[in-house]
């Protein structure tokens, strides 16, 4: 991917403060399957705009498991809000677990809820077990209101809690 333009139709964008290599790196150590592709630098062209020191770096292209991703550092005039979050499928509690305890670390112990996380960059993510959508549409109503209340009452989803309810 290094030398490689975004070749996917829609690429999600994230604005970054001034950290985006700092996040990058850090969610490329998260997931195996990722790698970090074009970087690309401010020069002194737009400078009364921008306010980055020459040579900062402005975007970084990066993949996570297939998905391509841009990251910008466009200074602090806009945050991250749970608007917008990333759902991590997870086929285990071992993967559940690994993606928790690796993306809450350093993050928003308030914004944590029902499989939510809100990691130390302030990016939203949805760590959320694969067997979770097919017991709320179990065909038994009752069972799949009875896994609804179960996972309202979790911060991190728990399968045998679920699978229990």
């Amino acid at each position: 991917m290094e030398n490689r333009i975004v070749s996917q139709k829609i690429t999600p964008n994230l604005w970054f403060d001034n950290n985006a290599e700092e996040a990058v790196r850090f969610y490329v150590s998260v997931f195996g399957n990722s790698q970090i592709g074009r970087i690309t630098r401010y020069g002194n062209q737009g400078q009364e705009i921008h306010k980055m020191p020459e040579g900062t770096v402005m975007t970084i292209q990066f993949n996570i498991e297939g998905q391509e991703f841009v990251a910008l550092n466009g200074g602090p005039i806009f945050q991250f809000s749970e608007s917008v979050s990333f759902i991590i499928n997870c086929e285990t509690q071992d993967e559940v677990d690994y993606f928790w305890e690796k993306l809450s670390e350093g993050g928003d112990v308030r914004a944590q809820e029902c499989g939510w996380l809100k990691d130390k960059f302030g990016l939203s993510w949805q760590v959320v077990p694969t067997i979770l959508t097919e017991l709320m549409l179990d065909n038994d109503q009752a069972k799949a209101n009875r896994v609804m209340a179960a996972m309202l009452k979790m911060k991190k989803l728990d399968i045998q809690t679920l699978k229990d309810a």
